[in-house]
Order: C-alpha cells, then sequence, then structure tokens
C-alpha cells in the first residue's frame, strides 16, 4: 500500500463516486492533493487486485468496495491484503 492509496480510498468514499483514472486525477488535484495521472492509473489496477476498489463497467470506472471501506474503518490491516494477493 502506497500513501496514495488511502487518499484515492477516502476521496470516493467521502464522495461517494464512481470514476475513471482521469477525472479522478482531475478532481484529487482540484481539491489540492497533488497526485501525478500515471500514479492514479497505477493505484486504481493495484487498489482493485486488493479488493479495495471495484470496477463498475468496461469503461473503466471505479468504486470503493466493502472490503476497501473496511480498510478505511480499521478493520482490516494493510498486512491482511498482502495475504490476499497471494
Amino acid at each position: 500500500m502506497s500513501l496514495k492509496d488511502g487518499l484515492i480510498l477516502e476521496f470516493l468514499e467521502t464522495y461517494d463516486l464512481e470514476l475513471p483514472a482521469k477525472p479522478l486525477y482531475r478532481n484529487l488535484n482540484r481539491h489540492g492533493h497533488e497526485i501525478g495521472y500515471s500514479t492514479v492509473r497505477l493505484r486504481l489496477s493495484e487498489l482493485e487486485a486488493h479488493g479495495l476498489l471495484e470496477k463498475v463497467d468496461e469503461a473503466g470506472y471505479y468504486q470503493i468496495s466493502e472490503k476497501g471501506r473496511a480498510y478505511l474503518a480499521g478493520e482490516l490491516e494493510a498486512s491482511d491484503l498482502v495475504e490476499d494477493c497471494e
């Protein structure tokens, strides 16, 4: 997990959004978070691989999953996520 992962998860949860990479990148920066577009794209796929995000359609829109919400609530540790991907 990277520091940017929490930022992405919190943003999608706080605003209850489904977004693809480019609009997510633009909105994060618009709200004062300095993050690059390539970082957002990379982190979205990693977060999906760990089950923290769900792809909602083939156009590449993502939303936070229940597992992602549990992670933000402190119910899951980062070490739990590594085990899930092995």
